[in-house]
């Protein structure tokens, strides 16, 4: 048996694997992180650059990808470590910053998920007010808000202990380990706070979005029937209609694919008296960082002008002759 520190009594088994087992692990979470990172930093620069892309909307989408690019530089390389290795080598106080930042950074992507449905509801609900009622401002308000709860929530949790008042069993029984273990009642205030409130809301807001759009293709629909409009006029505008609802299914489908396993098992493992494997709450949490990979695909290369951008930041980065072309407002 091989152990963390070998040279400690009180140290954690390391975890044992072949070497082809490991080496793939680390070039599937390398690129994992890659993707994260750049991806991410793509839309962070669109967005920095291009005017166009200053909106109230995208403000958000920058914050999101200001979340899932830390998320992929700060917060996944140590835990690729302590998943392949099945050591932490940090120390416990640095243990307890990286949960901090992790709880952090994974509520902070999902408020802003949340905070995107409920724009995209006031813009299509109702599109002539959204421009007076939906500021700069109170976006950046709104952004703020969810920086700070999340960190006050994150970093009290973590380092009061609260969550391990009555268990028997301490946080980190052997040197070498980094969990954050919690007891039946915060395991569930966690998976409320973390995901179940704002996935609620989520869903209702998509839900209410996309009855609002059906509504809108009949009567587009209707309109054009009336004014005797080309048949294909017709049916262009339907096509766009379903493509944003497509678009919007496929936000809820992956952020709930990615996050509900890791936030149910949260809330039974205490129940089960802690029984879950540690291989699989690892595969749960990497398939949750996951959704920090989609971010950037769903909310920006499925947008033109973001794709246009992407285009010519990296042909600038290529030396290409067409990085000179620019946005159509």
């Amino acid at each position: 048996m091989l152990f963390c520190f070998p040279h400690l009594q009180d140290s954690c088994p390391r975890t044992l694997r072949l070497s082809v087992i490991r080496v793939a692990m680390y070039a599937f979470i390398v690129t994992t992180i890659l993707m994260t990172a750049c991806g991410n930093l793509l839309v962070i620069i669109s967005i920095s650059y291009f005017r166009q892309l200053h909106s109230p909307t995208n403000f958000i989408i920058f914050s999101l990808a200001m979340v899932d690019c830390s998320l992929g530089c700060f917060i996944m390389p140590f835990s690729m470590v302590r998943s392949v290795e099945g050591c932490w080598y940090l120390g416990k106080h640095f243990c307890k910053i990286h949960s901090s930042l992790d709880m952090m950074l994974c509520s902070t992507s999902v408020m802003h998920l949340c905070l995107v449905s409920v724009d995209r509801y006031w813009a299509i609900s109702q599109p002539l007010q959204y421009k007076t009622k939906i500021t700069t401002f109170k976006i950046l308000l709104f952004v703020v808000i969810i920086w700070m709860f999340s960190f006050i929530f994150s970093f009290g949790v973590v380092f009061s202990e609260i969550t391990s008042v009555g268990l028997e069993m301490p946080l980190n029984p052997c040197v070498g380990s980094c969990a954050l273990i919690a007891n039946k009642q915060w395991a569930i205030i966690n998976a409320l706070v973390l995901f179940f409130i704002p996935g609620t809301v989520m869903v209702s807001v998509y839900m209410r979005i996309f009855h609002i759009a059906n509504k809108h293709v009949r009567v587009i629909s209707n309109r054009m029937a009336t004014v005797n409009c080309h048949e294909l006029k017709n049916q262009t505008s339907e096509q766009r209609e379903r493509k944003a609802a497509k678009t919007l299914a496929l936000v809820v489908i992956v952020f709930i694919l990615c996050w509900m396993p890791f936030f149910i098992t949260i809330v039974v493992d205490p129940f089960l008296n802690f029984l879950t494997p540690v291989n699989i709450f690892d595969a749960l949490i990497w398939f949750a960082y996951f959704n920090s990979v989609c971010n950037p695909v769903i909310y920006a290369f499925f947008y033109p002008n973001f794709r246009k951008a992407f285009k010519i930041i990296m042909a600038k980065m290529f030396g290409l002759k067409n990085a000179s072309h620019v946005l159509q407002s």
